[in-house]
């Protein structure tokens, strides 16, 4: 069952944006208090900012900076992404709530936002994303690098990611440049979305919405992942696959139905194995 955002004093904060961001700083100021060591690195990140775009700007800088450019030139093009697209920061929101939802671990906002590499990985993926659509390619080019470094995760900056989306771990994650994944969309580690070869153009899945995909699975080539669907632990995928279905092996096949409506909210990675009736485990290591 989901968990809805609620606040941590008795005062009730305003509804929408600004309720998320009151938990926010409520959170942090908490934090400061259990752990009183971790207070400038929370000041910094959290509570020295007045709303969510500047602070994940500010991370955005921190993470991603190096002797080749310098945290207060990120933090400014973030900034410039953020105040010219402001859907940017919608689709934060909805990736922050998605893995405050979604994942048992979570049991604050604050943690994505601190200490998450895959929340913070796909909010630096946004910004060079909003770069090649500038036509900065170059600049768009140079996250992708910091982020790989940086975070272990590799999404090309022209591939096109929906909102609400949670990589779980994120460790190995590899997207490319004709990907498109879906709204809701919920992945662990060592995910890939790649191409079968070499030749150029439309090569990569399409991932429909509210899709499941498990740890290690590979989805290979121009094909399509319908909506709410799953995709086994370890699977590789060279087929379409249809809506609300789950596939597992290798190569993947149709194993049964997805089990509900919305597999990536239940995060459910338990399938039915259709051989001999045995239910089997994938992995969902929290």
């Amino acid at each position: 069952m989901s968990r809805s955002l609620q606040p941590l004093t008795s005062v009730v904060p305003p509804s929408g944006d600004a309720a998320i961001w009151s938990q926010i700083r409520a959170e942090a100021h908490d934090a400061i208090t259990a752990e009183p060591l971790l207070g400038a690195l929370i000041h910094a990140g959290l509570l020295h900012h007045d709303n969510l775009q500047s602070a994940l700007a500010y991370r955005f800088a921190m993470k991603l900076s190096s002797d080749e450019m310098s945290a207060q030139l990120l933090r400014e093009i973030a900034a410039e992404a953020y105040a010219s697209r402001p859907e940017l920061v919608a689709a934060a929101k909805a990736d922050l709530c998605a893995v405050y939802e979604r994942d048992p671990a979570t049991h604050r906002l604050i943690q994505p936002l601190l200490f998450y590499k895959g929340f913070q990985a796909l909010q630096a993926y946004r910004v060079g994303h909003w770069l090649w659509t500038e036509g900065r390619r170059d600049m768009a080019y140079f996250v992708q690098m910091r982020c790989s470094e940086a975070f272990g995760v590799d999404i090309h900056p022209a591939a096109r990611v929906g909102k609400g989306v949670m990589i779980d771990h994120a460790h190995s994650i590899v997207i490319g440049e004709t990907a498109v994944v879906g709204d809701d969309v919920s992945m662990l580690h060592s995910v890939t979305l790649g191409g079968t070869g070499k030749a150029d153009g439309d090569r990569h899945p399409k991932i429909g919405a509210g899709v499941l995909i498990g740890a290690g699975a590979k989805v290979l080539g121009n094909i399509r992942v319908g909506h709410s669907s799953r995709i086994a632990a370890g699977s590789v995928v060279l087929t379409e696959v249809p809506p609300c279905k789950t596939v597992a092996g290798v190569p993947a096949r149709i194993v049964g139905d997805a089990g509900c409506s919305e597999p990536a909210m239940s995060m459910d990675h338990l399938i039915e194995m259709v051989e001999d009736g045995r239910r089997g485990t994938e992995v969902g290591d929290d």
